[in-house]
């Protein structure tokens, strides 16, 4: 690796790694928030919601990638044509084919290790979060009771108590609804009750005084009995139900085993999802080298004022060519497509344009067509401010 190669790779890890933190940390954190309100009104534990956070890394690596490859090529582009020292390496001989050879060379690098990334460690992670997700959402009642809440304690019981006293050992105006395998309904209300567990943690005790209870019964008269002490016993486990085996969904199986069940068959899923997900897989990872060749044009193209334009129509792009490659594999997994035309397709033609516009700004600095592309951009938005009222300034 020559000095000059040395040099624009600094360059360019700095807002690599700047970039990839910002965006990592913005998808997980607006995640982190959306699984807060889903889990905080059972009670789980903030360490709980951190590690599922941190199982859903490797899928917004996967997505933050692709993001900060492209805007730390272009940001150092732009600040090497600034600063002409893009101009200076022309008048040494460097080329801007030869300049681009280091991003190339990463974008290979990353392309290489996407296939890892999508291929074999988001799918074991993506099995490890939802399995988390299952414990947690279907974690067993723990047999302690808030105040004010009705709790689900599993069986068709449903538990509340307005009142606790401090030490724990009574409960105050008591509610318990119960619902019958039958459709029928049980509703009991008392002033105190007592909640005890069994020695072995095996079954649950609620006694409770000055209890009223209604019975609704199909087909039955309600009635309704009065006790002064009536005590509800039941089975109770901690234990969490088992939860499935990775591979039900496809997304959770490995390049090597989408391989092997595109050939001999899947009973649950079916083949033209498994080809989908595969190629699609690939195309990601593979699109990576081609970033460095649209990078480069536009960060020379988005001089001084510019940035936004540039950062702007990448945008644009990229969310096109994000959206060609879904809809590819919507639909190849619906089998209304063959995946080499519907997603390899969007990519022979974004990597012939990539190709097309990297040979064009190679040829002399002013055959950059964003630049024109960014004057329109200028034009528009001068004509619309001048459209747009003004206050008068006043003394």
């Amino acid at each position: 690796m020559r000095l000059i190669d040395r040099y624009i790779l600094s360059e360019a890890s700095k807002p690599l790694a700047i970039s990839l933190v910002v965006v990592l940390t913005a998808l997980i954190l607006e995640r982190i928030l959306r699984l807060f309100d889903l889990l905080a009104d059972q009670g789980k534990q903030f360490g709980q919601i951190l590690t599922m956070a941190a199982n859903l890394v490797p899928h917004y690596l996967g997505l933050a990638l692709p993001a900060a490859f492209f805007i730390s090529i272009f940001l150092v582009s732009a600040r090497f044509s600034e600063d002409s020292e893009i101009d200076a390496l022309r008048g040494c001989g460097i080329s801007l084919r030869r300049f681009g050879v280091p991003f190339l060379g990463a974008g290979v690098v990353l392309a290489l290790f996407s296939i890892a990334l999508y291929g074999y460690i988001q799918p074991y992670s993506r099995y490890a979060y939802r399995e988390i997700f299952y414990a947690v959402t279907n974690a067993p009642w723990d047999a302690t009771i808030k105040t004010a809440t009705f709790i689900d304690t599993g069986g068709g019981y449903t538990i509340y108590a307005d009142r606790m006293s401090p030490d724990g050992d009574w409960l105050e105006h008591v509610f318990v609804h119960q619902k019958l395998d039958d459709g029928g309904e049980i509703t009991t209300t008392a002033k105190r009750g007592d909640l005890r567990l069994s020695d072995d943690g095996q079954r649950m005790t609620l006694a409770m005084r000055e209890a009223l209870q209604i019975r609704k019964v199909p087909g039955k008269q309600d009635s309704v009995l009065a006790f002064d002490r009536l005590v509800i016993e039941r089975p109770f486990s901690r234990d969490i139900p088992l939860f499935r085996a990775r591979g039900d969904s496809e997304r959770e199986l490995t390049m090597s085993e989408l391989r092997d069940q595109m050939r001999s068959g899947a009973p649950s899923v079916t083949r033209s999802r498994l080809r989908a997900e595969f190629h699609a897989r690939l195309v990601r990872s593979v699109s990576l080298p081609l970033l460095p060749m649209l990078a480069v044009p536009m960060g020379m193209a988005a001089k001084r004022a510019r940035r936004w334009q540039g950062i702007a129509t990448s945008a644009v792009i990229l969310l096109l060519y994000h959206h060609a490659i879904q809809l590819g594999e919507s639909l190849a997994d619906l089998g209304r497509a063959d995946p080499l035309l519907s997603l390899w397709g969007p990519f022979a033609l974004f990597a012939a344009g990539c190709i097309l516009l990297y040979a064009v700004v190679d040829r002399g600095p002013g055959a950059n067509p964003f630049g024109g592309v960014f004057e329109a951009i200028d034009m528009l938005f001068l004509r619309l401010r001048r459209l747009l009222p003004h206050r008068r300034r006043t003394t």
